[in-house]
């Protein structure tokens, strides 16, 4: 597991590193979607599904927003010869993408199995059975949320307010400049 977030950690690092470098902006924005999806797949990979699945929703809206935000409104052709070098490294990015997310799927449990039956020392099971002498909230989806992982979910909720007050404040930026042109 270690090897794996190593090696998912080092494409970060390549795909930032291509993102500075490059000169055409909307470029850097689709070079830097690999470090946004492989952290991800690390926090997939360490057990932590909710956390994923946030940075996975941050990921795609920050993402729509940003080429919004640099696409002009008339689309330009490229009329010049394709970099090679560009294609292989995108069709490379792709096929390490397929490649985790294959040795991912390998590892889930089988449809209908709850994933906290094949770990007795899971935290699901200690939620379960001590939830309510532990935190006294007969609801127990509450008490996870808000007391077991209530850091956590402040987090996320931070995370997608700030996401979704960036996004309107792009798009509100846009829509007063098409405004005064129109």
């Amino acid at each position: 597991m270690e090897i794996i977030i190593g090696i998912l950690l080092v494409f970060m690092i390549i795909g930032s590193i291509i993102s500075l470098e490059t000169k055409d902006l909307l470029s850097a924005i689709i070079a830097i979607v690999p470090v946004g999806y492989f952290c991800g797949i690390i926090f997939l990979l360490l057990g932590a599904p909710d956390i994923a699945i946030t940075q996975m929703v941050v990921e795609v809206l920050s993402l729509i927003i940003l080429i919004r935000a640099t696409i002009r409104r008339d689309l330009t052709t490229i009329e010049e010869e394709r970099d090679f070098f560009g294609l292989v490294t995108t069709f490379a990015f792709i096929f390490v993408f397929f490649i985790f997310s294959m040795e991912a799927l390998k590892h889930l449990p089988s449809f209908g199995t709850p994933s906290f039956t094949l770990n007795n020392n899971a935290p699901s099971n200690r939620y379960l059975l001590n939830g309510l002498k532990e935190t006294g909230a007969a609801n127990i989806v509450s008490a996870i949320i808000l007391d077991y992982r209530g850091y956590d979910t402040l987090g996320e909720a931070t995370i997608l307010f700030t996401a979704i007050l960036g996004a309107l404040a792009i798009l509100r930026i846009y829509a007063r400049k098409r405004s005064k042109n129109e």
